[in-house]
């Protein structure tokens, strides 16, 4: 069992930058998929951005060139950072986790979830 715990959210103005962070308590990131949904108001969670147990990335065609997701094993967190934000970027973003290695960008395929953590982009 792990459990996530996102932060860094915030209101920001569009061109910003800003960097989410995702704990995970109890096990080694290291051992887990990775990844982060965002859901809009009145919109579906959508999928983000993951990073394999491996280490193989994938972003959202919405975000690729502006977002980036890495693993720090020291704190045992992935950070997503995220660059010239645009107001279409307004969410609650959520941090998941898988064990093992998997490649998916559906959220019916991550088992952990953390609460959220709200992103609000100016214009």
């Amino acid at each position: 069992q792990v459990q996530l715990v996102e932060s860094g959210g915030r209101l920001v103005q569009a061109g910003d930058s800003l960097r989410l962070s995702c704990a995970a308590l109890g096990r080694a990131v290291r051992s887990y998929t990775m990844g982060w949904f965002r859901q809009a108001p009145g919109k579906e969670r959508e999928f983000v951005v993951r990073i394999s147990m491996l280490g193989f990335t994938a972003y959202a065609d919405s975000v690729k060139g502006r977002f980036t997701i890495s693993r720090d094993n020291a704190k045992n967190s992935v950070t997503l950072q995220m660059n010239s934000l645009k107001p279409e970027d307004t969410a609650v973003y959520y941090c998941a986790a898988r064990t093992g290695e998997i490649l998916s960008r559906e959220s019916t395929d991550y088992t952990y979830w953390g609460q959220g953590t709200q992103v609000t982009v100016s214009s």
